[in-house]
């Protein structure tokens, strides 16, 4: 899920600064790649960073409130766990 969420940070990434091109020099990079923003290419990116959109929505959803970016590391959550029962 990791992996998942990074490709999705990057993809949104890619879409966003496609967007601030076009607001700021009227320049939509995926239609100067792809030949056109109707075309099958341009298309198919703009779904895909679109459903990548999605996702980032979906996931801390899927996970109670939380988008992880890294591996959880288990000496972390012991000390953690630790430190708490010493409190209590």
């Amino acid at each position: 899920m990791v992996i998942a969420n990074l490709i999705c940070y990057a993809l949104v990434l890619i879409g966003a600064l496609n967007w601030a091109l076009v607001g700021a020099f009227d320049l939509n990079l995926l239609a100067l790649i792809f030949g056109g923003y109707r075309a099958v290419g341009a298309i198919i990116v703009y779904f895909i960073i679109f459903a990548a959109a999605l996702w980032l929505i979906v996931s801390p959803i899927i996970t109670a409130g939380r988008l992880y970016l890294c591996h959880e590391r288990d000496d972390v959550k012991t000390v953690e766990t630790k430190e708490y029962k010493k409190q209590a």
